[in-house]
């Protein structure tokens, strides 16, 4: 996984660096130049560097001195002058000793390409007035670190700031470039190596690399490569179960099975006949968990909640308390609050999947990363908070899985998600890896489906089936359940 610092840990391996700021500045503003050249700056074009007073200043006069030996006119405009004894202000005299033009920024000025410099994940507060008429120049614009007027932590931007079409970063990605406003303020994220080492991540990101799903063995049977159930769908929605059953087998599941009451038995039939389904309640409704769990021995991960109406509580936590595999909670089962006492206890391993919306009535508060962490840590589970990015945490770990995109805000594709979550955690993940991947293919598979047409989550559920299968084709040394 792709290692996220924090502004002060960034902060602190740029300290233990301090021998050798010049080397170090001259690789980041060639960087930032190589960024410049791919946005196809080169011999004639006009750009503009906004620089501010410290480093990030002087990473754009250094990108200057190198675009202006390509050929480009460059103009440096200042947000104030750095001090000539700082390793800013040594970039400053070298860019001027080229003969490149620095002047006070001022009035906004055309040209082929703005680049950023003023502040990088050091902003606070808001930016200065002469600043605010750059933001919205109508030309592309490419910020250095991360785009000023964005917080380096938390990504967010509370006033005007540049929205970049490119932006060069150095050594690691910074939270700000993952969370907040900052995947859509930073446009493409070029990541540099400048010689820097170290730094304690504070979130990881999940990447394509990360993919290990797990294959079957030449002596496989159905129960051998995992076994899932799902409870859900009352009388009038049993749509959302069938969805995360059918999704289970696409994921790899060997069997998928749909319980129900007396009240859905009928519809499952004639809705799915290729899902297992077992009437496991007499009732209209769910009411006893303890005929439910009856059901349950061969089954690795159980599913609870697509399509569930509130039920009665006791009927989840119940269920939670006595059964002995995985349990994923979605949609309806995290109407309950007080499941996280019993979630905490239970014998087994546990996934909440909630949207901002269930984990406000959950946890109390939004889903920022330190509140994901947080109730992680009070259920003793894994949680995967729904949203671009998607948050996971489990173990004291923060992962960012950020494949998916606005094409997936469509009804029945969480239940997809946890038909997905169940399979990988039925044929022998770990939760934080089965909640991971399953968020991970969940999005190259939407991504996918949306460049042939419009996203559904029946056609979803083909398209993971598809997705899975390339996957594995790809695999070298694949992990066996």
């Amino acid at each position: 996984m792709e290692p996220v610092l924090s502004v002060a840990e960034m902060e602190r391996v740029d300290a233990l660096a301090a021998g050798r700021v010049d080397a170090l500045m001259d690789a980041a503003g060639f960087s930032v130049a190589m960024s410049a050249t791919a946005m196809g700056v080169g011999y004639g074009s006009v750009v503009r560097v906004l620089a501010g007073r410290g480093n990030n200043g002087g990473d754009g006069y250094v990108a200057a001195r190198y675009l202006a030996r390509r050929g480009a006119a460059v103009t440096v405009h200042h947000l104030g002058l750095p001090n000539v004894e700082s390793v800013a202000g040594r970039a400053m005299q070298a860019a001027a000793r080229m003969g490149i033009r620095i002047e006070p920024i001022g009035d906004v000025v055309a040209g082929d390409l703005v680049i950023d410099a003023l502040f990088g994940t050091g902003f606070r507060g808001e930016l200065p007035a002469v600043a605010v008429p750059w933001t919205v120049i109508g030309v592309p614009v490419l910020s250095v670190d991360i785009p000023s007027g964005v917080s380096g932590d938390t990504g967010l931007a509370t006033g005007a700031s540049f929205h970049a079409q490119r932006t060069a970063t150095f050594h690691r990605l910074k939270t700000g470039h993952v969370l907040g406003d900052g995947p859509d303020l930073c446009g493409v994220v070029d990541l540099y190596d400048i010689g820097l080492v170290g730094g304690e991540p504070v979130v990881w990101r999940f990447t394509d690399d990360d993919v290990v799903p797990c294959v079957r063995p030449r002596t496989a049977h159905k129960w051998s490569v995992g076994a899932v159930a799902t409870i859900g769908g009352t009388r009038g929605l049993t749509g959302a179960a069938v969805l995360a059953a059918r999704s289970a087998i696409a994921a790899g599941a060997g069997m998928s099975a749909i319980l129900t009451t007396s009240g859905t038995a009928q519809a499952y039939e004639i809705m799915a006949p290729d899902i297992v389904a077992i009437q496991a309640g007499e009732n209209e409704t769910w009411v006893d968990a303890s005929t439910v769990l009856d059901h349950l021995s061969r089954f690795d991960a159980l599913i609870v909640g697509p399509g569930l109406e509130r039920e009665d509580p006791r009927f989840v936590t119940d269920l939670a308390a006595g059964f002995e595999g995985t349990l994923v909670l979605d949609a309806g089962a995290l109407d309950t609050p007080e499941i996280i006492d019993t979630l905490a206890r239970r014998p087994g391993s546990t996934i909440l999947t909630p949207h901002a919306g269930e984990f406000e009535r959950l946890a109390g508060s939004h889903p920022t990363p330190d509140a994901v962490l947080d109730l992680a840590e009070r259920a003793e589970a894994v949680v995967l908070a729904k949203g671009n990015p998607t948050k996971v945490a489990g173990d004291g770990e923060l992962i960012v899985v950020d494949a998916g995109g606005p094409e997936l805000a469509t009804i029945g594709t969480g239940d997809v998600l946890a038909g997905m979550i169940g399979a990988f955690c039925a044929c022998g993940l770990q939760p934080i890896e089965a909640a991971t991947t399953a968020a991970h293919i969940h999005g190259v598979a939407g991504r996918s489906l949306q460049e042939k047409e419009t996203v559904s989550a029946p056609a979803l559920v083909r398209e993971i089936a598809a997705t899975m299968a390339s996957y594995l084709s790809s695999m070298v040394d694949p992990r066996r359940p």
